[in-house]
């Protein structure tokens, strides 16, 4: 009988345990415990989320694989696909910034090349607590290290992502990464393990005690005790990663192999029964045969580690001599560790004795599904209660320290330290509303971006979701994409909270919608719970990662003012909404007020105008309008044009000032055009159901905003670039 403190340490119930025992019928030993407690983990198993994620819409005409497999598959023409995932590596990376931020790469890169895909992009959504603390800047600067280090010495370019700032996030820092790559449509593998008899290849780097219980520490609570979950955190090899990497697609491309699945979460417990569950049979191995490099490992040890840069492969009979020659070609372990069979079993011998003995269904397809309790939280009714917000005395110095706040600062400080150009596939440097990477041997480009606004979504679930999803295809739109599939990443407190199921819930629900609206598949994801510390939860963070398609490259468009003279058109509607802003939190320091709403059928009205006037020809730069409202748009298209052009607007609209230029209402683009081009444009606008307003033109050298006859905001753009510019970085040069 296993103690109920140990079953406890293993993040069971008292009524997990008694399911476990009725499966088996009989009592688990610890070894078999472990594995029960890896792949009955929140982590794994989805237990309190699978019933909401079926909401999502997973299915449409170009899409090959949906949810579960290790990637989505979109096929993207010319007999091509897009391979692409998002995970976090959330409680790792607290607890071992550089570590879990570079193994969090090494893990979603595995995901894209066990399926036939060579990974062609990265990218990544960052939250971290405010930079005054000291504590938050070194997790930024391992995170943003361990980020460049693994991407880097791989050669995978990190073309972009995003980065936000909240004191939320001080004791839960977020790491979302995200990877896409392309495969050819007739070289796709997949994680199964198909014929009786076909050998089990363990390949690439040895087996060590790192990574133990990572899969159930990121389905719990943090408390007082970081310091004893360091061992739960892998520790990553890029070189030996793009070993691996060269010597999977290899093998792939000579089809010797039968299916193939990384051992990323709970390692070689993961990959034998997902493996064996996904084709009906079972797996045995002998773990005596596993390469190791620690002495006097367990079976317990072995099976639950979840070092890096690892493997299993099912070989086809014939063809294992040809798949360890390669491996051997590129200095890695190809070992014969087991084989599949019949029976649907999982059998592992240690020592010449069998040490585990479970049906997989038991391990995989019988794990509890929760319907936990959910209730509208409390600080919900006090946070919708904007009150009296008095307008800026001065306009230009709330519009310099908008410019500045870290959230909408430029993130130079971050990209330099990534190799955005190797592959030389990237179209625009980082900075574009989205990063666009050609397609070689085509005219094509894919465009991808993440998106996610936690204060939205802590204010107003559903609207949060929703504006995830539209801002996330709004930058697609804006460089000339149109969106064809989308994976998520959704970071919540803790599920056994009522409050924190209401806001996941109605996340969902909202994601939902709008993947509907813009007709937009879901093709995978994750679900990241107990982002909590010290019974402190984060802002409901859900990071949609959408990826579009560029049809012609010659159409790509930017968001920097392309020559002086363009006028200047807002598409869209200016609207008097406040709260949720980053003008409120920042200038008036509130986290208060109803969200902008969003009408989804507007929106995307809005971006198939956007869609349709560049591929006509008629756009010369488009720029969405997102945090900090319009006066911060038109200033990063200032800033990023070529010798940083100025504008002049004058605005017509008769509401609140601060309201106009911070407000950070939905549905709207700026884009300039030629003098000569504004009667077609304004045309089709009508055609199309479209409000558009010319604002203004480009030139000069300096930043003038003007509401009817009074000016506002009258700044050199030289200043604000350097608001802008150096924000960052000035907080880390001070020591």
């Amino acid at each position: 009988m296993i103690d109920k403190k140990v079953i406890a340490e293993h993040n069971l119930t008292p009524e997990e345990y008694e399911k476990i025992v009725e499966l088996i019928d009989r009592e688990p030993n610890i070894t078999e415990l472990g594995i029960f407690s890896l792949m009955w983990s929140e982590h794994c198993s989805y237990k309190s989320s699978k019933i909401h994620l079926k909401k999502l819409p997973v299915e449409g005409k170009n899409v090959i694989q949906g949810p579960g497999e290790n990637a989505g598959i979109i096929d993207i023409g010319d007999g091509l696909a897009a391979v692409f995932k998002i995970e976090s590596h959330n409680h790792p990376s607290f607890i071992e910034p550089y570590q879990g931020a570079a193994t969090g790469v090494g893990g979603i890169l595995r995901d894209i090349f066990t399926m036939g895909a060579r990974p062609i992009v990265l990218q990544d959504a960052l939250r971290f607590g405010p930079l005054s603390k000291p504590k938050n800047k070194s997790i930024m600067e391992g995170v943003v290290s361990g980020i460049s280090g693994y991407g880097n010495s791989i050669g995978i370019p990190t073309v972009g992502g995003d980065v936000y700032f909240n004191d939320c996030y001080s004791l839960n820092p977020l790491v979302n990464v995200f990877a896409l790559g392309i495969a050819k449509k007739d070289k796709i593998f997949y994680a199964k393990a198909e014929g009786a008899g076909n050998p089990v290849l363990y390949v690439g780097a040895k087996t060590g005690r790192d990574g133990i219980h990572g899969a159930t520490m990121a389905s719990a609570e943090f408390g007082k005790d970081l310091e004893h979950k360091r061992p739960n955190v892998q520790v990553g090899d890029p070189f030996m990663e793009k070993l691996l990497l060269e010597a999977c697609l290899e093998v792939m491309d000579k089809d010797l192999i039968v299916g193939i699945q990384d051992m990323g979460a709970a390692g070689l417990t993961c990959s034998t029964t997902e493996m064996a569950s996904k084709s009906g049979t079972g797996i045995e191995i002998d773990l005596d045969l596993v390469p190791q490099r620690e002495e006097s490992m367990t079976p317990y040890e072995m099976m639950l580690s979840e070092s890096q840069e690892r493997m299993l492969i099912v070989a086809k009979k014939d063809r294992v001599e040809e798949v360890q020659r390669i491996f051997a070609k590129w200095d890695l372990d190809a070992v014969i560790i087991g084989k599949v069979i019949e029976g649907g079993r999982l059998k592992v011998k240690f020592g010449g004795k069998t040490v585990v003995d479970l049906p997989v269904r038991a391990i995989i397809d019988l794990c509890p599904v929760y319907e936990q309790e959910s209730r509208t939280p409390r600080y919900l009714q006090s946070a919708i209660e904007l009150g009296s917000v008095p307008e800026p005395d001065d306009y230009n110095h709330a519009f310099l320290t908008l410019l500045s706040s870290p959230t909408i600062s430029e993130k130079e400080w971050v990209r330099r330290q990534y190799d955005h150009m190797v592959q030389v596939n990237t179209v625009f440097l980082p900075g574009a509303d989205a990063a666009v990477i050609r397609i070689k041997g085509t005219n094509k480009a894919l465009a991808v971006t993440l998106d996610g606004n936690s204060l939205y979504t802590y204010l107003e679930p559903k609207t949060g979701g929703k504006i995830a999803v539209a801002e996330a295809c709004r930058n697609l739109a804006c460089v000339g994409a149109r969106p064809i599939g989308v994976t998520n990443c959704l970071n919540f407190g803790s599920p056994e909270k009522p409050e924190i199921m209401w806001q996941f819930q109605e996340a969902i629900e909202g994601i939902a919608l709008a993947c509907k609206i813009f007709d937009i598949p879901v093709t995978g994801g994750n679900v990241s719970f107990y982002n909590d510390t010290n019974g402190i939860s984060i802002h409901p963070t859900p990071v949609l990662g959408i990826v579009g398609m560029v049809d012609d490259t010659r159409w790509i468009t930017g968001p920097g003012f392309k020559s002086n003279g363009d006028i200047l058109i807002l598409l869209g509607e200016n609207k008097e909404e406040l709260g949720g802003s980053e003008y409120v939190k920042s200038i008036h320091r509130m986290e208060k007020g109803i969200p902008p709403q969003i009408d989804l059928e507007e929106e995307k009205r809005v971006q198939e105008f956007c869609l349709e006037a560049i591929s006509l020809g008629l756009i010369e730069s488009a720029h969405d309008i997102s945090e900090g409202g319009l006066a911060c748009c038109l200033a990063e298209c200032s800033i990023l044009s070529k010798g940083k052009m100025g504008i002049s607007a004058h605005l017509k609209d008769n509401m609140r000032s601060d309201a106009l230029l911070f407000g950070e209402s939905q549905s709207r683009i700026v884009i300039t055009s030629k003098e000569e081009s504004r009667e077609e444009i304004f045309h089709l606008a009508r055609e199309r159901g479209v409000k558009a307003m010319d604002i203004g033109k480009s030139g000069g050298e300096r930043i003038t905003i003007s509401q009817r006859d009074k000016k506002l905001i009258d700044v050199p753009v030289a200043e604000a670039a350097k608001a802008w510019w150096e924000a960052i970085p000035e907080i880390f040069r001070i020591k």
